[in-house]
């Protein structure tokens, strides 16, 4: 992750006007949207007719994707953008008028901002995340970090997280230096019920054994996979009271870690199955696990492929 390149945001961007500063962070390369004064100036543009309620389908870039173009600020954060001709179009002019504050999509210029909201989440933030550029904000701080994740609201008290499909107020260039996404962060957006809690309905999802057929760009031996395996699912067994989760996202981190020089394919789905079903085991609810999973893995390739990408540089 060292080896990553440094993304746009924050450059010490300022503007005469919104759409000034819009246009100097496009520029760099961060995607923009105008917010207007709705909701303490957090609101995006409403659909226009044509894309209420989403009968447009969407946009090709939203987590279903549509065929909707709308050369309108429609879609939220969907609608952020690049290209100055979109943005001083007369479909925006209207939006530019309006607005109260200017956006940006944070996944799109590859950094996750860690939203602060009250004083005691900044505390907590300094005591447990590495430090890497900061932003005032009127109630905390904004945590600004390399690389992105999946979004999440409330992932502790005063703490969201912003990155991929999501939206940040642009409040200035900040102070400090941007530092690489940290696992704390990710492990954030593992959100787990107690263990064992009463009343929670969890199910044993389908199965599917590893072995050579389908892994057959694997390196490893069948017998080198399934000791590895076995011991990381000793593992999530074992947390009975709590931590399951958590423990499911490092295991799944550290198995996939051994599979990043191996041509592929490694057969990754099969062993998430039973990490996911062991997790499930003992009460973990299936969507939790699986999202502890799946995040464990993202993790560990995307550091193997930046780290692939910093040596190339």
């Amino acid at each position: 992750m060292t080896h990553a390149r440094q993304p746009a945001p924050p450059f010490p961007l300022t503007g005469d006007s919104h759409l000034d500063t819009a246009l100097a962070l496009a520029t760099a390369g961060v995607p923009v949207l105008p917010l207007l004064p709705l909701r303490g100036g957090k609101a995006p543009v409403g659909n226009c007719l044509a894309c209420a309620k989403n009968r447009c389908g969407g946009r090709p870039n939203m987590k279903n994707p549509g065929p909707c173009h709308c050369p309108r600020p429609c879609h939220g954060w969907a609608a952020a953008t690049t290209n100055p001709a979109a943005l001083t179009s007369p479909q925006w002019s209207a939006a530019w008028r309006q607005a109260a504050a200017v956006a940006y999509h944070p996944a799109g210029a590859d950094v996750t901002v860690v939203d602060l909201d009250n004083p005691a989440a900044v505390e907590w933030a300094r005591a447990t995340l590495p430090p890497t550029r900061t932003v005032a904000t009127s109630r905390g701080e904004h945590w600004i970090y390399r690389g992105t994740t999946t979004s999440a609201n409330s992932v502790r008290p005063g703490v969201d997280i912003k990155s991929a499909m999501a939206y940040a107020r642009w409040l200035g260039p900040g102070i400090g230096t941007m530092t690489p996404l940290p696992d704390a962060v990710r492990a954030l957006l593992v959100r787990e019920e107690a263990t064992r809690r009463a009343g929670v309905a969890s199910s044993t999802p389908q199965r599917a054994a590893w072995d050579h057929s389908a892994a057959t760009g694997c390196r490893h031996t069948e017998r080198y996979v399934h000791t590895g395996l076995n011991k990381g699912l000793a593992m999530i067994r074992a947390r009975t009271e709590q931590g399951a989760g958590s423990q499911a996202f490092g295991v799944a981190r550290f198995l996939a870690a051994l599979h990043t020089a191996c041509p592929g394919p490694c057969g990754l789905d099969a062993i998430a199955s039973d990490l996911i079903a062991a997790a499930v085991s003992v009460g973990v609810p299936e969507p939790y696990a699986t999202r502890a999973v799946t995040n464990g893995l993202d993790t560990a390739l995307n550091q193997s492929a930046t780290h692939r990408r910093g040596n190339a540089a």
